[in-house]
């Protein structure tokens, strides 16, 4: 009998904070209810050299499926593989290398090349968590990838999650099954180290920050390395649009940092507000709203944070036509307490963009306002922000 272990880890957005936290100021990050799912079938066990001994993972939002052979994998990254599941470490330059070699040798359609790296981190994690046991991973996404969303992370954190699943089930057997679960804190914590792992081999300098909101979920500020998790005290709805327009993050952050060097007192005064909204909307987040008029207040501050940072970011060069053309539309919306204000999330340059979505908007507004943004041949995702983090279910 075949056993199923699924996954699911959602993505995230920066509410504040895009580029300031590399020069020292604060940023705060949430999840939101889009996921990348991953489901584990094991198969029973079986003689040495049958046709299960293999691993094999599917991606079906790109309609690619990858296999190795066990044997294959055991004769190149060397059959006495150490396994620790329990202290993550970093993928050594030589077994980066061997596992680069496995992925060459698939031969990725030039046009999907940048997945790569992801099965890359996938092969890592896989040996270093399970050693060489046949595995068939099938993942699924609704996350865009490269669009500031946290797919990546998301990726790492799924495929952490349910391989780690694998071997907690063995300690927790009354687990209940079919059922969405949460890892407890400890668990919760080996998988976002794990994840990060996978991250490095995507990213090479991760800040940590997607990994960490994919794992935990919710909210979280982030300041030279320190991360506060925060707790949102009402539901935020926030509208998502890719402009599907691509961004170069590391010509951006390289862009700011020369104008920084050009102008350090007025960019750092920059960054001072930025830092300034990023620990006011933490604050806003955390505070109480049990009523309508409390909620309404509430949207009414984030509001202005948003239109702040957003003019914030337009100073330091990283806005975009698309992103501009989204806050235009989004801005010539009136809700019932006054217009749509939108800012982008991530690098910039294109990529996504957030609205928030007053309470009092009406279903009717709403549509209107996403029809308008696809018929500028963006993409919109209504989702609401921080929730959930990593989840599993045992079948």
């Amino acid at each position: 009998m075949v056993m199923e272990v699924r996954a699911r880890a959602p993505g995230k957005v920066i509410l504040s904070g895009e580029h300031a936290v590399v020069h020292g100021s604060s940023a705060v990050a949430a999840s939101i209810d889009l996921y990348t799912h991953v489901r584990l079938l094991i198969p029973p066990p079986s003689s040495s050299g049958s046709e299960n001994d293999q691993l094999e993972i599917e991606l079906n939002d790109m309609n690619l499926t990858f296999t190795w052979p066990i044997s294959q994998l055991k004769q190149i990254l060397g059959e006495n593989h150490a396994i620790n599941i329990f202290q993550p470490k970093p993928c050594s330059c030589e077994k980066l290398d061997l596992i680069s070699r496995l992925v060459a040798e698939k031969k990725i359609p030039e046009s999907k090349i940048q997945i790569g790296s992801g099965i890359s981190a996938f092969l890592f994690l896989y040996t270093s968590i399970q050693g060489f046991k046949p595995l068939k991973a099938v993942v699924t996404s609704e996350l865009p990838l490269g669009s500031g969303l946290g797919s990546s992370a998301a990726f790492c954190v799924s495929i952490s999650g349910a391989l780690i699943a694998l071997n907690a089930q063995s300690f927790n057997e009354d687990r209940q099954k079919d059922s969405w679960l949460s890892f407890e804190k400890k668990e919760l914590e080996l998988v976002n180290n794990w994840a990060f792992e996978g991250e490095k081999i995507i990213h090479g300098k991760p800040s940590g920050i997607d990994n960490t909101v994919s794992t935990f979920g919710n909210m979280i500020k982030f300041k030279k390395g320190e991360i506060t998790k925060l707790n949102s005290s009402s539901p935020i709805k926030m509208l998502v649009t890719d402009t599907k327009v691509g961004r170069n993050t590391k010509a951006l952050v390289s862009s700011v940092s020369q104008k920084t060097f050009r102008h350090p007192l007025a960019m750092q005064s920059i960054f001072n507000a930025i830092d300034s909204l990023s620990n006011e909307l933490a604050e806003i987040v955390e505070a109480p709203a049990g009523d309508e008029l409390a909620i309404f207040e509430k949207e009414e501050k984030l509001k202005e944070i948003m239109g702040m940072n957003q003019g914030l970011l337009r100073c330091i060069g990283v806005s975009h036509e698309s992103i501009e053309t989204v806050v235009r539309i989004t801005e010539s919306e009136k809700s019932g307490n006054g217009k749509l204000v939108s800012k982008l999330t991530g690098a910039g340059g294109g990529g996504c963009v957030l609205t928030l979505i007053p309470t009092l908007l009406s279903d009717t507004a709403i549509h209107k306002v996403i029809s308008e943004l696809e018929l500028h041949g963006f993409r919109c995702f209504m989702v609401q922000v921080g929730g959930k983090g990593l989840e599993v279910c045992y079948s």
